[in-house]
């Protein structure tokens, strides 16, 4: 029997670890062929081989999106290869944190071309494709998923161009959101409460003790296949159904 998006192709960004692997895997299973892009090779190869061992259909693109070029080539390959493109789940993220005074500016230089560069890049090389799919493709539906964060509507100490970031992936997402939903491309974004991933390994140890250890302590936080879950449900759904916005947190262990 035909899964949900038998016949249909996803883009992943970010895809070489956490949300982006367990997404990737989670639509294979649905029965989408899926495009894996990262920096990583080797860990993208791994992920490929999980997917195609289930009997999935994956095919590895080492691309930094954060480069308008490769970002295009990325895209472009998935379309030659697959013919088609129906969904982009733009996941590829960065967070470092810290106060302002004294920051790193070069830090703050890489989150940014990440989170919000990079994102801009895969959307716009993936639109035309996207709205093609809208017109003709089997599910007549396209979708936009963009991995956000809830520190996109929540600001904390330390925070702050992390906030930056997040803040504008969901502004970004509205707008475009208003402008294609007419075409049937279904944009939305999924804010994670707080997610066990590497997402933060770079940031300074002391730093990540001292404002994120204190929230795992207390909470029973999601998992990569949680948010992977989320990207499913969001993208399956029925043609004239579409989430704008999904909030998905974590609870309390008390």
């Amino acid at each position: 029997m035909p899964s949900k998006l038998t016949g249909t192709v996803a883009l992943v960004t970010g895809a070489s670890s956490g949300i982006g692997a367990a997404t990737a895997r989670r639509l294979a299973e649905d029965g989408a062929s899926v495009a894996l892009v990262a920096r990583r090779k080797a860990r993208l190869d791994g992920v490929a081989a999980e997917i195609e061992k289930a009997g999935g259909t994956a095919l590895v693109v080492e691309a930094d999106i954060t480069d308008r070029t490769q970002a295009e080539a990325a895209v472009q390959q998935a379309v030659e290869h697959f013919g088609r493109l129906d969904t982009l789940v733009n996941n590829a993220g960065l967070m470092l944190l810290g106060p302002v005074v004294g920051a790193d500016v070069d830090e703050w230089e890489r989150m940014l071309a990440v989170n919000v560069q990079g994102l801009l890049h895969t959307t716009h090389a993936a639109l035309p494709h996207l709205l093609k799919a809208a017109e003709t493709g089997p599910r007549k539906v396209a979708d936009i998923v963009n991995i956000s964060s809830i520190a996109g509507r929540v600001a904390w100490n330390g925070y702050g161009v992390y906030n930056l970031t997040k803040f504008g992936v969901n502004g970004f997402t509205e707008s475009l959101r208003q402008e294609v939903t007419q075409r049937h491309v279904r944009v939305g974004v999924l804010e994670p409460g707080g997610v066990d991933t590497d997402l933060g390994s770079h940031n300074n140890p002391e730093i990540q003790g001292a404002m994120i250890t204190p929230f795992y302590e207390t909470t029973e936080v999601l998992t990569p296949d949680d948010i992977a879950d989320g990207v499913a449900y969001m993208v399956t759904r029925p043609r004239h159904a579409s989430i704008g916005e999904l909030w998905i947190m974590p609870t309390d262990q008390a």
